[in-house]
């Protein structure tokens, strides 16, 4: 993690520091802010350059490998490998110019050559190797390019070895002389059966998996292949087809095509909540349109909305319940209502009023 480090003013009259470039120079000072509290850090151009020289694209990771390089050389920086295999470095004159009062553990394999006396950061060994015993002694009994021990063979029996330079060892085989029968001879079986089964083919393809090769795609996921049961329930109710294709923008402007002018903004602003927050509550569209006929027509205010909504919905299902009986056949006359009261909107007279009665006293 980066830290807030000492840098002296001995610095820019330093010699060594000279010998390098200016860009070494801040990858230089940009490593003392990134380094632990013991001077070790990864050695790697691009951790380097993504953390120092994220702002500065033209500074490529390769210009930082050559910055580290010449650090390198001036021996400002040594460059190890730890116990666990990788690369690292530390600054050589941590000690000299870096004075840190509560310091932190470090978690960083430490420098063979220079922090031999300090405990490893990673395998916490007072005795840390320089490499894993490990992974050497494999390496050392592993040569590069060959299998480690032979983990399979063909349907027909054990493959023959397979000398240095490439051939099959056969004439070793042959001058032993013939091979040794089994035990179960009795059952007529050869020790070495023959490659070619009655109704079998031979594999075309080696049985033994090489070190870094997969034998088929890895698939990411889970790989459980019962997924488990199934929720059950009632399922949720389909939504009604025509609440979900309208909006409070095209029902506000079917209002606005209805009127003679068009409305002010805010009363188009406020209108247009009011539908929203109606539509949001559940309510179906042709109410909605129903009461904004009615708003049109009286010129209401939009808060009274809701209001007309509510009338609609429930005070003409009572207008109906308490409209007066259809006409019977024994005398009613042709003024007498024949079905629903349908809902008519009062307007202001135009007619001047009558000052008389009639005309007369």
């Amino acid at each position: 993690m980066a830290r807030i480090r000492t840098i002296k003013p001995e610095m820019f009259e330093s010699e060594s520091l000279a010998e390098c470039s200016v860009t070494a120079m801040l990858t230089f000072i940009g490593l003392l802010t990134q380094a632990d509290d013991s001077g070790r850090h990864r050695d790697n151009p691009a951790i380097i350059a993504g953390r120092l020289w994220a702002l500065r694209p033209e500074h490529t990771a390769a210009h930082v490998a050559q910055d580290l390089e010449e650090l390198a050389a001036a021996d400002l920086i040594c460059r190890y490998t730890g116990c666990d295999g990788r690369t690292w470095l530390h600054i050589t004159t941590w000690e000299q110019h870096q004075k840190i009062n509560k310091r932190t553990a470090s978690r960083v394999p430490r420098c063979p050559s220079h922090q031999g006396k300090q405990q490893c950061g990673k395998c916490q060994a007072a005795d840390c190797p320089a490499v894993r015993p490990q992974a050497a002694a494999s390496t050392a009994a592993t040569p590069p390019g060959a299998l480690r021990e032979e983990s399979g063979s063909h349907s027909g029996g054990l493959r023959c070895p397979v000398s240095p330079g490439g051939a099959p060892a056969q004439a070793a085989a042959a001058a032993e002389g013939p091979p040794a029968m089994p035990l179960d001879d009795h059952l007529g079986t050869a020790a070495t059966p023959s490659t070619k089964t009655a109704g079998r083919k031979a594999f075309q393809e080696d049985s033994r998996r090489r070190t870094g090769e997969r034998r088929e795609d890895s698939l990411s996921g889970s790989r459980i292949v019962d997924p488990g049961s199934f929720l059950t329930g009632r399922t949720a109710p389909v939504p009604d087809a025509a609440s979900e294709s309208v909006s409070a923008k095209e029902l506000v402007a079917e209002y606005v095509r209805g009127c003679a002018h068009r409305p002010p903004e805010d009363f188009l602003g406020l209108l247009g909540r009011k539908i929203r927050t109606l539509l949001e509550e559940g309510f179906a569209s042709e109410p909605i349109r129903t009461a904004l006929d009615r708003l049109r027509a009286k010129g209401l205010h939009p808060s009274v909305l809701p209001s007309l909504v509510n009338e609609v919905l429930n005070a003409s299902l009572q207008q109906a319940a308490l409209a007066p009986p259809a006409a019977s056949a024994s005398g009613a006359g042709p003024w007498a209502s024949t079905g629903t009261a349908v809902y008519t909107p009062y307007l202001n007279p135009t007619a001047p009023e009558p000052t008389t009665f009639g005309g007369r006293l």
